[in-house]
């Protein structure tokens, strides 16, 4: 009994490191895309407290509202070969955009597409060259 108890404990630490990895490294990234275009906005007194609440928000919006999204427009998302997905993204980034209001700001919908598809290559390449090798080296990832 004690042993499936502590087993849990460590299964609950390592999920939770991973999370918590995974949040700063995509917070880090979303800064990042930031800097680069004028007409996306984080408010400047705190940007980095700022882009966390964002990613947080992004996050849950891609756990709750994006599954729906995505099965939804399957349909469109085929008939274009995987082109309309990038769009899901933009709406979950425009979602975000409403929910914090003037702290976070999209204003053109063409560099808000631009760096849904930028936050995506970058997410890529963080998660396969840097929280990867950092997880396999504490034997946590599957």
């Amino acid at each position: 009994m004690n042993r499936v108890t502590l087993k849990k404990n460590k299964n609950q630490v390592i999920f939770l490191f991973k999370w918590i990895l995974y949040l700063l490294s995509y917070t880090l990234v979303f800064l990042v895309v930031s800097h680069f275009f004028k007409t996306f906005y984080l408010d400047s007194a705190h940007p980095c407290i700022y882009g966390f609440i964002a990613v947080l928000v992004i996050v849950l919006l891609n756990q709750t509202i994006k599954p729906l999204l995505v099965t939804l427009t399957i349909p469109i998302t085929g008939l274009t070969l995987g082109l309309f997905y990038p769009c899901i993204n933009l709406f979950i980034l425009k979602l975000t955009d409403w929910i914090l209001g003037s702290h976070f700001d999209l204003q053109d919908i063409w560099i808000a597409f631009c760096i849904a598809i930028l936050i995506s290559i970058a997410n890529a390449f963080v998660d396969y060259y840097i929280l990867r090798p950092i997880m396999r080296k504490v034997h946590v990832y599957e």
